[in-house]
């Protein structure tokens, strides 16, 4: 009989950097390769994940590890926003050999408890136009609210549907 693996979510910190920066690596290739020319995938990845903007990211915003039997296989991060009782998704990631597991609902789950007792009344996500991850945060309750173009420099757009979540 197989052991039934065992998943655990951990805070992270400093120390988990490659690590976050290693799994973006492997995960965004997948999730946007058909949405995003690999040069934006690339600069983005560059972008978001190099050492230096994860160290500054952590600065303001609480970051999570998904494992599987003690294996990195996801993460996360979220912050609360200008209002209080408004929180942000900044990043929820799970391996693409592991998605469809329910382990996304299992970080989902996480962060909302986490948030809802420091007062978060909502949480918002960016989701790009094209990602099929509108439809888990939609079957998760989530609703598009509105749609957002965000430019992040070299003559490239995040396009986005800003989606909610009441809690």
């Amino acid at each position: 009989m197989i052991p039934e693996p065992s998943i655990s979510i951990r805070l992270a910190d400093q120390d988990d950097i490659n690590t976050i920066g290693f799994l973006a690596q492997q995960i965004w290739p997948p999730t946007y390769g058909e949405i995003l020319k690999a040069e934006q995938l690339q600069y983005m990845l560059n972008l978001i994940y190099s050492p230096a903007s994860l160290r500054q990211q952590m600065r303001d915003q609480q970051f999570l590890i998904l494992e599987e039997d003690d294996e990195p296989i996801g993460f996360a991060s979220w912050s609360s926003a200008a209002d209080p009782s408004v929180y942000k998704l900044h990043k929820l990631y799970v391996l693409t050999g592991r998605q469809g597991k329910g382990l996304g609902k299992t970080i989902l789950d996480f962060i909302t408890g986490d948030i809802v007792l420091q007062g978060a009344r909502t949480l918002h996500v960016n989701v790009n136009r094209h990602n099929k991850a509108k439809q888990f945060y939609e079957k998760m309750g989530f609703s598009v609210i509105r749609e957002e173009d965000i430019d992040i420099g070299n003559n490239y757009f995040m396009n986005d549907y800003v989606m909610e979540l009441p809690l």
